[in-house]
């Protein structure tokens, strides 16, 4: 359909809409009102990573419209764990844990939105100030009595579980019911309209549209993005080497930049209307650059999604780093580092400490394969000893993409 509101068009043309429960009402509300709209977090590690970017993104957009977004921080449904299309349950965590990884999440929405108090700027909540408070019996009651069974079951994040014979604990079960009730909560304290989430999460949200309609006679409206996909049908930020984690101390500037770098030629033009603000006109320009020219258009969004992320020091310096290393053949300043001590280190071990495989086996088969280089030479040797001089560099490599320093001490 068209929209007439600022905030559908623009998540439309960027690609951001999969799925409205009431598109029509909607996009008459954004067009009256500054609306406010939430995305929910789960703080199960101590930073996001690119799997979480386009709801982040998604947030930043809903601001750039004029409107109002919300950042709730699952201090209390983080101590149960989304099951939603899980095979298991997630690892319970402890309340100091997941303090720990709140504070170390929240740094990165200050780089995508603003906060404040005015009418579009940004406010970040957590669900344990209302979820921990809740009494068993009155809530049963007073929120359980809403929910069916047999329509909880139904839902596809469930059914799988239950399809495989896969245990899905009554704690997880109750998941669902409490992100609802934080619908209704925000739509309380708040005047939340709107929630948005992953195509995963259409189920969720579902039921929190009700509750708030069963409850308090609230209307407020759901939106979900597509499954994000790379070219090849797999799962984008699923790497070889593991997640691509948005705050610096869990992934370096440059690995961050060169995995954008790395795009798949079909997936530019994508990657560039949902993970930066460029004008779509230009976008349109550099999805259609042919032959190597495309590399020009996935070096402008490694910089515009690394600027984003880690800013503008880091993309410069992530990017004069790549020049120095795959151009002219030298070692940039923002490569990983490993520090050699005086008696040397065996190669297998320096691949993997330096991060380049998740194991010495690993490190051993990509060794034999001809795969690792110490100062741009193959070497074949898994069990040589790398020496580094006090004070000096040597350039260790696997494949084209992977280059680090390693440093004498």
């Amino acid at each position: 359909m068209t929209y007439n509101s600022t905030l559908l068009r623009l998540l439309d043309e960027r690609g951001y809409i999969h799925q409205l429960t009431d598109a029509e009402g909607l996009d008459a509300l954004a067009e009256k009102q500054v609306v406010p709209g939430y995305i929910g977090f789960d703080p199960t590690a101590p930073s996001l990573h690119v799997g979480h970017l386009v709801s982040i993104m998604m947030l930043r957009q809903l601001q750039r419209a004029g409107h109002k977004p919300i950042v709730v921080m699952g201090g209390g449904t983080g101590k149960i764990g989304d099951p939603s299309f899980k095979d298991e349950a997630r690892k319970l965590l402890t309340e100091d844990l997941i303090a720990q990884n709140v504070a170390s999440i929240r740094r990165v929405f200050e780089r995508f939105l603003t906060f404040g108090d005015g009418p579009s700027d940004a406010i970040m909540v957590d669900n344990a100030d209302w979820l921990d408070k809740l009494e068993y019996i009155p809530f049963l009651r007073d929120i359980g009595q809403h929910f069916s069974i047999n329509r909880m079951l139904s839902f596809d994040s469930v059914k799988l579980r239950l399809d495989r014979e896969q245990s899905l604990s009554f704690l997880e079960f109750n998941y669902m019911i409490l992100q609802a009730y934080d619908f209704l909560e925000l739509s309380r304290r708040a005047g939340c309209r709107l929630q948005m989430g992953g195509s995963d999460q259409w189920g969720n949200i579902v039921n929190g549209i009700e509750l708030a309609r069963r409850v308090d006679g609230t209307h407020v409206f759901g939106l979900t993005t597509p499954l994000l996909t790379n070219a090849d049908g797999t799962k984008m930020g699923k790497t070889v080497g593991g997640a691509v984690w948005l705050n610096e101390d869990q992934l370096p500037n440059f690995d961050y930049w060169q995995f954008w770098r790395n795009t798949d030629d079909r997936d530019v033009g994508k990657r560039l209307r949902l993970f930066t603000d460029l004008p779509l006109d230009e976008i349109d320009r550099l999805e259609k650059l042919q032959g190597s020219e495309i590399n020009d258009a996935k070096v402008v969004l490694a910089n515009e999604a690394t600027r984003l992320c880690r800013g503008d020091e880091a993309a410069r310096t992530a990017e004069s780093t790549a020049r120095a290393t795959f151009a002219g053949g030298g070692m940039g300043d923002d490569l990983p580092t490993l520090v050699i001590p005086p008696e040397g280190m065996r190669l297998v071990a320096a691949c993997t400490e330096i991060g380049f495989t998740g194991s010495n086996g690993e490190a051993k088969r990509k060794i034999a394969e001809g795969a690792v280089k110490l100062d741009d030479e193959a070497v074949s040797d898994a069990n040589l000893l790398v020496t580094v001089a006090s004070g000096a560099s040597r350039k260790l490599s696997l494949g084209r993409k992977k280059h680090g320093i390693l440093k004498g001490a």
